[in-house]
């Protein structure tokens, strides 16, 4: 069996794949990209595709798909009920995951949607290594609320320890104490825990987890959307597992929940998603929403066509040679900013290179966002699309106060399979010249701001007119050339 890291002799990662389809890009003027951001009210997420370079907003929806997915989509049934393309998928997931009951719902956020009305209640706690944005929402809205058990490894933006998304059993335990097994209806788990760097949870770690939940009479319910790096993660990291298949240490994951769910957006690499069960009456409690909320049972809102690719994806997930793609070309990406002093999240996590803006520009208070602040002046400084992910991504406190993060990041997302390695490297040297005129960046404040999900379509405004400074510097460096 091939190794499953892929490097030539100078540590360079290898693309297992080759392009047959292009698409263009557009690298607009530095005026251009003022003009863009600041339609875009210095939210990255409403910049309009055609003005970005490179989109690294995120990993999710816009992964490559491979010439098998493709071919896939033309043998789709689309018969409302009774689907074969439903049936393809259900005994793939089975196959996989040795699961028996699979609900389809039309991304992550659906099945998180599906269950927090399903045991979410007033005064519900779920405990979690880490939460993602949407989850925690939702959870909210239904009373509940969510307390975070990661290990303080965890938070530590500059580390070595390879399983930084570890739930601290102790915490776990004393939340459970603290307000009792009948106000948790769940523990969640979240493979790949995305706001503190898509860092990692080891086999043993969950075995641990699943113990206390085994005692407290506690489902576990994992989120898997960022599995597929997690299992690279678990094969080349933990010991007791580099002798594994990733379809053995799969299966092994998947025998320890209660109920998982998944985005097929980044599982899968199509457009979909869905939750997997053992449990009867999980299934039969939470399969009342899907026709509600998402569509019939066999195809719970996504097209037939995207469920065909996402058979597939999911058997191409199997494949060391692909689940490397992403984490191999990451690390690549922190290695050389790190070697070259520009602070970033370590070890190398999944979905992205996340730079630490907290030290990238150490003089912008948090209270002015300056992980949005930092996207924002990559976009400017190389029409580089990243995602914030930091106080700009939380909610307010009741009182209307910030909720300051633990962390700053500015994630720069490596969709698998889309980016060169020289559009990786362009990236790194645009980040370089950043990083050395750090001085001219500054905050930013909001002129528009949603009550919910702020991050996604809320509008901000520079603090002064640092980003007109950071501009003329672009230009005296480097004149009109880029």
């Amino acid at each position: 069996m091939p190794s499953i890291k892929m490097f030539t002799g100078e540590g360079i990662p290898l693309e297992m794949h080759k392009v047959r389809i292009v698409q263009k890009l557009r690298l607009l003027p530095i005026e251009e990209r003022l003009k863009a951001i600041a339609e875009a009210g210095n939210n990255t997420f409403l910049l309009q595709n055609c003005d970005v370079f490179l989109d690294m907003l995120t990993d999710s929806g816009v992964n490559a798909m491979s010439d098998k997915q493709l071919a896939s989509m033309m043998t789709a049934d689309d018969a409302y009920a009774g689907s074969a393309t439903f049936t393809r998928l259900a005994d793939k997931l089975t196959e996989i995951f040795g699961t028996k009951y699979f609900l389809p719902a039309h991304q992550g956020r659906a099945c998180e949607h599906i269950l927090a009305r399903t045991y979410v209640t007033e005064g519900s706690v779920v405990p979690t290594n880490f939460h993602f944005t949407t989850v925690k929402a939702l959870i909210t809205l239904c009373g509940g609320s969510v307390e975070e058990v990661l290990i303080d490894e965890g938070l530590k933006t500059k580390s070595t320890y390879p399983f930084k998304g570890n739930s601290d059993i102790a915490k776990l335990r004393a939340v459970i104490e603290k307000h009792g097994a009948k106000k948790i209806p769940f523990v969640r788990l979240e493979s790949g825990t995305n706001l503190v760097g898509g860092q990692p949870f080891s086999l043993a770690n969950m075995k641990e987890v699943r113990k206390v939940c085994d005692e407290y009479g506690i489902l576990l319910v994992l989120d898997a959307s960022l599995l597929q790096d997690n299992l690279y993660f678990i094969k080349t990291r933990e010991e007791s597992c580099k002798h594994k298949t990733i379809r053995e240490i799969t299966r092994e994951i998947a025998d320890l929940c209660d109920i998982i769910y998944f985005s097929a957006r980044k599982l899968g690499a199509a457009r979909g998603g869905g939750i997997i069960t053992s449990n009867e009456k999980a299934y039969r409690t939470m399969r009342g929403f899907v026709p509600l909320f998402e569509g019939f049972l066999t195809y719970g809102g996504m097209s037939v066509r995207e469920m065909e690719a996402i058979s597939v994806g999911l058997d191409e997930t199997m494949d060391e040679e692909v689940i490397n793609q992403g984490p191999e070309f990451i690390a690549y990406m922190v290695n050389e900013l790190d070697r070259k002093g520009i602070p970033v999240v370590t070890p190398a996590g999944g979905l992205g290179c996340h730079l630490n803006a907290t030290e990238f520009i150490s003089h912008v208070p948090q209270v002015q966002y300056p992980a949005g602040a930092l996207a924002a002046a990559m976009y400017v400084a190389g029409g580089v699309r990243g995602m914030e992910r930091g106080t700009l991504s939380e909610q307010r406190n009741p009182d209307g106060s910030e909720r300051l993060a633990e962390m700053e990041l500015l994630r720069l997302a490596m969709p698998r399979r889309v980016f060169t390695l020289s559009q990786v490297k362009y990236a790194i040297d645009r980040i370089t010249w950043l990083y050395e005129n750090r001085a001219l960046v500054g905050g930013l404040k909001f002129i528009e701001e949603p009550s919910v999900l702020r991050f996604f379509f809320g509008r901000l405004e520079p603090v002064s007119d640092w980003q007109a400074k950071l501009a003329a510097k672009f230009r005296a460096d480097f004149g009109d050339s880029l």
